[in-house]
């Protein structure tokens, strides 16, 4: 497929290698490494993958892996996001509709449990009526849409919601295929407490706390 495949990565060995897997072929695969001190590199390396090295921080690794990226679409994933089966034949519905609007995939847990369900249900909810996707949902847009809106700014967390914003509803559409996110966290931390911190960090970030202090909290 003709994207570029952009994966910010921080010790991501247990997560990695089912995200690329799950990529099958793309014409560009890009793994920007924020200082990994596990297996990160390597598992990348053996898929095939490049490997780029940037300071840690989503923002940052994205942009250089977006300056490095050889194709027109750009797709930007979270190492612990791997997209189901038939997101090739999804994205290319997109694509063909033209660069005008960026696409978010569908948000998913690999959890059985019911909390996972509803989630996912407030997730949805939250997209279709803020237009605000996460970046565990990924985001397919074409390089000239990226610059047009501003570019991906160099922001330690909430790089997702800063862009979405810049975009604005009538630039983001989604595409029909999952992107499965590792419920790892909600799981460790419990399903509540997890969400509420996520909440808590957006709300400060929505009032003006800088990300880098935000970040702090994210865990």
């Amino acid at each position: 497929m003709d994207v570029s495949v952009v994966i910010p990565t921080l010790n991501a060995a247990a997560t990695l290698p089912a995200t690329l897997a799950a990529l099958g072929p793309v014409a560009d695969c890009i793994v920007v490494d924020g200082g990994s001190h596990d297996t990160t590199i390597g598992v990348a390396t053996q898929a095939g993958a490049r490997v780029l090295s940037a300071p840690r921080g989503r923002g940052r690794q994205l942009a250089v892996g977006i300056d490095a990226a050889t194709q027109a679409w750009l797709l930007l994933l979270h190492a612990d996001t791997r997209l189901a089966p038939g997101w090739h034949q999804a994205a290319h519905a997109h694509i063909a509709a033209g660069p005008a609007r960026a696409g978010w995939f569908r948000f998913a847990l690999d959890s059985d449990d019911p909390r996972a369900r509803r989630l996912e249900r407030l997730v949805a909810w939250r997209c279709r009526v803020l237009a605000l996707p996460y970046g565990d949902q990924g985001l397919l847009i074409h390089r000239d849409l990226l610059r047009t809106a501003g570019g991906m700014q160099p922001l330690p967390l909430m790089e997702d919601v800063d862009l979405a914003h810049r975009l604005g509803r009538g630039r983001l559409a989604a595409i029909d295929a999952a992107a499965v996110t590792s419920a790892r966290k909600w799981q460790h931390e419990g399903w509540l407490c997890r969400s509420v911190r996520n909440q808590f960090c957006l709300a400060l970030y929505l009032v003006g706390v800088p990300p880098h202090r935000i970040v702090r909290l994210y865990g």
